[in-house]
């Protein structure tokens, strides 16, 4: 149920979101492959700073 509560709330936030910023910019689109994920330990909550962090760093270095 409150899976549920949460996909509805981040659902009107993207939707409104797209909503509002599309009235500054016509073309605004979400991120490519990116995806909403619920951070539910520490351990995941450690492991997406550090993601954050590093992954700049390897901005270019891809093929």
């Amino acid at each position: 149920m409150l899976h549920q509560n949460i996909s509805r709330v981040i659902r009107w936030y993207k939707g409104r979101t797209t909503f509002e910023c599309r009235k500054i910019n016509p073309n605004f689109e979400w991120q490519f492959r990116f995806y909403d994920h619920i951070i539910r330990n520490s351990f995941a909550y450690h492991n997406i700073v550090k993601y954050v962090v590093e992954n700049p760093e390897k901005w270019g270095k891809e093929k």
